[in-house]
This record gives C-alpha cells, sequence and structure tokens, in this order.
C-alpha cells in the first residue's frame, strides 16, 4: 500500500509562558498538517518544554512529535522527560544533537544514538504500556548504520529538489523520511542561515527572488514541497514556516 504524503509542520515554540502563539499557529495551520513538530530549546534559547506544547497539540487534536535535544540533559533529565511523555500521553518524538547554547556550555551526557537504547529500554518497564516512535535527522549523506534503529527520519533543509531525490536513491531506509522545507521570509534571514550554517547554504537565485518579492519564500517552499510529492521519493516534508505560517497554510489548502 502507497503510504500518504504528509506535512510535519515545525512550530515556533514559546519563550515567555504564554501558549497564545503556539494555540494560533496549531489552529491555523491544522487543515494543511498531518502532524506538528515542537523544537525544543532551538537555536540555543530557552522555550517551553516540547512534551508539555506536543500535549497541547493533543488537546487541541492535533497529531504532535516532541523533540529532545542532547545538548540540555544528563541521563537522569533524559529519563525525567521520558516519563513525563508517558504521563502525558506523548508517544513520538525527534531526537537531535542540539545547536551551540547561546550561553553556557553543552552537556556532554547524552548523544542521538544513547538516547534510542535509552527510550527503547525505558518503554520495556511494565508501567508503560506502549512503546514510543522514534524519529532523527540526517545531512544529504550517507545515512550512519546506528540511524537505522530510529523509526522515521528527517533530512536537512534544503533548496533543490533534484538534490534530494537524487540523495534518497542512493540510501535505503526502512521507515518514512521527510525532506526538510524551510519558508525564507527575508533575504537577511537567508544571508544568515548561510552564513551560520554552510551546509544550508540558500543559492544566490533564491535570495535574488526574495529581494525583489516579500511573498517569494512561501512560493519557492511551495513548488518544492510539491516537486518532492510528484517525485514519489519521499513519505512527506518537514515544513519549517517560521513567521510565514499564515500565507503558506493558505497556500497549502489549495493543493
Amino acid at each position: 500500500m502507497t503510504r500518504k504524503f504528509e506535512l510535519l509542520c515545525e512550530i515556533e515554540p514559546a519563550t515567555r509562558p504564554d501558549l497564545t502563539h503556539v494555540r494560533h499557529q496549531i489552529g491555523v495551520l491544522s487543515p494543511v498538517a498531518d502532524a506538528f513538530l515542537i523544537p525544543d530549546n532551538h537555536i540555543g534559547r530557552s522555550t517551553v518544554s516540547s512534551i508539555a506544547v506536543a500535549h497541547e497539540v493533543q488537546l487541541m487534536g492535533g497529531h504532535s512529535i516532541a523533540c529532545i535535544n542532547a545538548r540540555d540533559r544528563n541521563v537522569l533529565g533524559f529519563h525525567r522527560d521520558l516519563l513525563t511523555a508517558t504521563a502525558y500521553g506523548v508517544r513520538e518524538f525527534l531526537f537531535v544533537y542540539g545547536d551551540r547554547p547561546e550561553t553556557g556550555t553543552r552537556s556532554d551526557d547524552l548523544t542521538v544514538r544513547s538516547m534510542i537504547a535509552d527510550a527503547r529500554q525505558f518503554a520495556q518497564r511494565p508501567d508503560v504500556s506502549d512503546g514510543f516512535r522514534i524519529g532523527v535527522t540526517t545531512g544529504l549523506r550517507p545515512i550512519a548504520t546506528w540511524k537505522h534503529e530510529a523509526d522515521f527520519l528527517l533530512t536537512q533543509v534544503t533548496f533543490s529538489a533534484p538534490d534530494l531525490i537524487r540523495w534518497r536513491s542512493s540510501q535505503d531506509f526502512a521507515g518514512p523520511v521527510y525532506a526538510g522545507v524551510m519558508v525564507l521570509p527575508s533575504v537577511s534571514m537567508a544571508r544568515k542561515l548561510s552564513a551560520e550554517i554552510p551546509q544550508l547554504a540558500v543559492p544566490e537565485s533564491v535570495i535574488g527572488q526574495i529581494d525583489g518579492d516579500k511573498g517569494a519564500g512561501v512560493t519557492i517552499a511551495c513548488e518544492l514541497i510539491e516537486r518532492i510529492r510528484d517525485s514519489g521519493a519521499f513519505d512527506g516534508v518537514h515544513l519549517i514556516p517560521v513567521n510565514r505560517y499564515r500565507e503558506i497554510a493558505a497556500r497549502l489548502e489549495t493543493f
């Protein structure tokens, strides 16, 4: 049976103790999103717990994936998060290594690989009735052997459908694979992304389109999603709308 092409929408997490903006994103994107990915202290900034927000998504009738990042935890803290998630009924996670924090130092107690092993072991407890569904990320390079232990895979953001399709055709992975697509809201963000994360460098042709049209970032993302979908190479897209979630939701409703 052919898998449904899915749209995993990442939401901007709350950096203040107020979930109004989070709830608004969920409400706007719900007509087009198959699931919501909730970042965890993304780009090294403190946010409301991804597990708490994942629970909020579920209360609003959505399907949630909570990101948990190794950077900010020791083993005890990770086990606390698994207990909390189990209590809240949160069963799906994306495990990531985490960017460098803005202040302080990172914890080296955990790796993504060790988190997978710990979560699988935790799920064997007699007081845990269901297991976990676990995802990891990958660049457009050969998939590390240990990453095949995950249930699903998210690729790095890219702006080239041919590069994505070429990579996918050369890689075997048993579970669903979702291609990373970001909506670029401005030239300044595109330049910043290229400078800080060279592997996510934005092509000059894309920057030129955004420079001439403020809405071009949404158009570029939608066209890329359409090409990825039509290729049949991926199970879906991991969409990062940034602050253009209203515009892209409206466009995607017409797909």
